[in-house]
Parts: structure tokens; C-alpha cells; sequence
């Protein structure tokens, strides 16, 4: 027995990794993931996860159906040492630059970063800035200003280049030292850090503070601030449980690209209160339940995270993926 989402019937009453689809008014047909699990899912961990696994984890999730695929950091290896290995594994990755739907931006954090990253091919970056003193000061060592203005030639020269860059922008609703963070400071920084040239623009809730009226607000400043909701994309951390709440909020007001880690993977090591981030298959789950396009295969991905969770010893916090991996046959 099939179901109108084209899943097998389990007999349990449990769908073949789709739930039943109920389209909503107002809300985008299609979301581009921007997967991060690979870069600030793993950057977190512990232990050292081994080249070839990450390079595989990029594959297995390219594979699931997913074409932003964050693939690592060239920060000094001192400040993030997990991701040491980002010239090792770009070329592991080589054999995907064939498939034309397919993104692997990287993070640089400075010229030298770019220039690493421009030595191995890479066509995409991301810069990361924060709206707050504090975290820009724990992250960067510099203030604000001073960090946009290390940002500008960055970006200029990528976009010289032909690369396409995307900033991320943290601490948009709360920052562990200074708490919430008035919503015109955001704007003021976001604008500034879209205005060097980045075509997106990642807001983030670095500590998982935010909630849905907190989340409106904040994109209704931004678009009257001149920053264009099409280049806009949402991070959301799941810290209170909110992380779903405030993306459904985000697509409402047109947001149309959501970051996600497979699995639930990451947190933020500057920032000590920060949990994982939103689980990829949890936001496909509502994504698809919406009848929201994700091109992605919720069975596959769910597979992944699990492969994964066993290269880590642990299992995934995603509830998808426990609710996927324990139904009956």
C-alpha cells in the first residue's frame, strides 16, 4: 500500500521516511539546505575525526540529495585544530566538481585563509562576523569594526576572483556576556557585512535564544534596512527547543535558505551555552510535511547520520533520525 507521498505503507502505521504532506499558505515551494554538519558540526568534536571519514561524510550527504554542502575551514589550525586537514581533504573531494548542482563553500577567516582556499580550487566562501563586542572580541580578537574591515579585501578579492561569498553573522539574537542583543545593532552590522558584497547572508543564533516573534522582527529591521529577504538565510541553534519554531517563522517571511547539521551534529566553541545545531533530518521532516521541495532523501540522510554517529561513538541526537531508525519493518 502506497501513501499520497508515494512511501510504502509499514503496516505500523509509520511512513517510509515522509510524513504526509499538508501544503501551507505563504510559505516558500522550495528550501535550499545549507548542510554545515561537515564543517561546524564536526569543527566541536573532542577527537580528531580521521580525513577520509570526513571526506566520505561529504559524499554520503552530496549523495542523500543535498547540493550546499559546507565542507571545511581554512582557520589557523591553532584556533579550530579539527579542521586542520582542510587541505588533505579538498582534494578527496575532487570528483564532485563533475556534478554541476553540487556547492562545497568553505570558511576562510582571513586573506590567508582565502588564498589557501584559492590554491585548492575552492569557488565558494564564507566569512564570519559577529553583532556583538564580546563574541567578536572571543572569535576574532577584534572588534566589530575591525573585523568588517579585515572582511572587506577578503571579499573584494573573492568576488574578483569569481567566487561567491557568504557571511555569517552570529550572535544575532542573544550573546552569553552581554545577553539579548538590541535588534537595530543586529540590522546595523548585517548591513554593513552584506553591503561588502556577500551575496547571502547567514543570521545566526549562535546560542539558541530566539523565538518566532524575536525572529520576525529582526528579518522585518533587516529588509527595511535595505538587506533583501532573498538573500537571506536563517542558523538556528535548538538550545530551548525553538530551532524548528523560528525557521517555520523565517519561511513565513520569505526565507527560502535554512542552515542544518546532519544529525544534529556541533555547537559553538566560543560559546559555551551554545547546543548542536538543527538537525538536517528533523527540518526535512517539516520541510516535506509541508510540502516544501528539498530534493532531499530523508532515508538516505537519516542513514548517514547514523554511519556517522557511529564514527563518533555516540548516538545522533536527532529525533527524526531515532524515530527513522527504530519504526518497524
Amino acid at each position: 500500500m502506497t501513501d499520497t507521498n508515494g512511501s510504502q505503507d509499514t503496516g505500523a502505521g509509520l511512513p517510509a521516511g515522509l510524513p504526509m504532506a499538508v501544503p501551507a499558505p505563504g510559505l516558500p515551494e522550495y528550501v535550499r539546505i545549507h548542510e554545515v554538519g561537515a564543517r561546524d558540526g564536526l569543527q566541536n568534536e573532542k577527537s580528531t575525526v580521521p580525513t577520509q571519514v570526513k571526506a566520505e561524510f561529504v559524499h554520503r550527504l552530496a549523495d542523500a540529495g543535498l547540493t550546499t554542502i559546507e565542507a571545511t575551514s581554512f582557520v589557523h589550525p591553532k584556533w579550530v585544530p579539527q579542521l586542520a586537514d582542510a587541505a588533505e581533504l579538498m582534494p578527496l573531494l575532487a570528483d564532485l566538481a563533475g556534478r554541476p548542482e553540487l556547492r562545497l563553500p568553505v570558511l576562510v577567516p582571513n586573506a590567508r585563509g582565502l588564498e589557501r582556499a584559492l590554491e585548492l580550487g575552492v569557488r565558494e566562501i564564507a566569512v564570519f562576523g559577529s553583532a556583538t563586542e564580546s563574541f567578536a572580541r572571543a572569535n576574532l580578537n577584534r572588534t566589530v569594526a575591525e573585523s568588517l574591515a579585515m572582511f572587506e579585501p577578503v571579499v573584494a578579492r573573492a568576488r574578483d576572483a569569481g567566487l561567491r561569498v557568504r557571511g555569517y553573522l552570529s550572535m544575532c539574537f542573544g550573546d552569553p556576556w552581554e545577553g539579548p542583543v538590541p535588534i537595530a545593532q543586529v540590522a546595523e552590522v548585517a548591513r554593513r557585512l552584506y553591503e561588502l558584497g556577500c551575496a547571502e547572508l547567514s543570521l545566526g543564533d549562535t546560542i539558541g535564544v530566539a523565538t518566532p516573534g524575536h525572529v520576525v522582527a529582526l528579518l522585518d529591521e533587516l529588509t527595511a534596512a535595505g538587506v533583501p529577504i532573498g538573500h537571506l538565510a536563517v542558523h538556528f541553534h535548538d538550545t530551548y527547543g525553538q530551532a524548528l519554531a523560528n525557521t517555520l517563522a523565517a519561511l513565513r517571511r520569505g526565507v527560502a535558505v535554512v542552515d542544518a547539521s546532519a544529525g544534529g551534529l556541533g555547537g559553538c566553541p566560543y560559546a559555551k551555552s551554545a547546543t548542536g545545531n538543527l538537525a538536517t533530518e528533523d527540518l526535512v521532516w517539516m520541510l516535506h510535511g509541508l510540502g516544501i521541495r528539498t530534493g532531499v532523501d530523508l532515508d538516505r540522510l537519516s542513514a548517514t547520520s547514523v554511519w556517522m554517529a557511529e564514527q563518533l561513538g555516540r548516538p545522533s541526537p536527532s529525533r527524526t533520525v531515532r524515530a527513522l531508525t527504530h519504526r518497524e519493518p
